[in-house]
C-alpha cells in the first residue's frame, strides 16, 4: 500500500498520475491530459505533465506554478489548509474539487476508472474536513 502524500490544499499526490513517483512507475500523461480536459476543462500537454508535489520544500517541479494555496500555507508555516484559521478561504475555494459538482456538470455517473484517475486524487474538501474534525477532537481531549 502506498504512503498517503497530502498536498497543501488536500489533494492526494500519491494518487495523482502526474506525481513523479507514479510517472516513474507508469507513464499515463496522455490519459491524464485527456481526463483533466474532460472533467475540468483544461489541457496540459502530456510532455509538460510532471509534479514533485507541493509539499517538496526544494525547488519542485509543479503542475500549477501559480497556485495561490502553496505559498499561503508555507508562509503561515502550516502543514495544509486544514490547520488554517481562515479555512475555507477564497484561495482554497479555487482548488476544491467535489465529485457531486462534477457529476452534476456531466449529467451522469462518472465511470469508476475515471473517478479513480481524474477526480479522487483532487477531492480535497472532505479530506481537509476530516483533518479539522480530528484536530477538534484532539483539542477537546486536552
Amino acid at each position: 500500500m502506498k504512503k498517503e502524500v497530502l498536498s497543501r490544499c488536500g489533494y492526494r499526490c500519491d494518487l495523482c498520475l502526474a506525481y513523479r513517483p507514479n510517472l516513474e512507475e507508469k507513464d499515463e500523461r496522455i490519459k491524464l491530459s485527456d481526463g483533466w480536459y474532460k472533467y475540468f476543462g483544461f489541457r496540459i500537454e502530456p510532455k509538460n505533465i510532471l509534479c514533485d508535489g507541493c509539499i517538496s520544500d526544494d525547488n519542485p517541479e509543479l503542475i500549477d506554478k501559480n497556485c495561490p494555496v502553496r505559498p499561503c500555507v508555507m508562509a503561515k508555516a502550516l502543514e495544509n489548509c486544514a490547520y488554517c484559521e481562515e479555512y475555507v478561504c477564497d484561495k482554497l475555494k479555487e482548488r476544491i474539487v467535489d465529485y457531486k459538482d462534477i457529476r452534476a456538470k456531466h449529467g451522469k455517473e462518472i465511470p469508476t476508472g475515471d473517478y479513480e484517475n481524474f477526480i479522487k486524487p483532487y477531492e480535497s474538501k472532505q479530506r481537509l474536513d476530516l483533518i479539522r474534525e480530528r484536530i477538534k477532537c484532539e483539542q477537546n481531549k486536552n
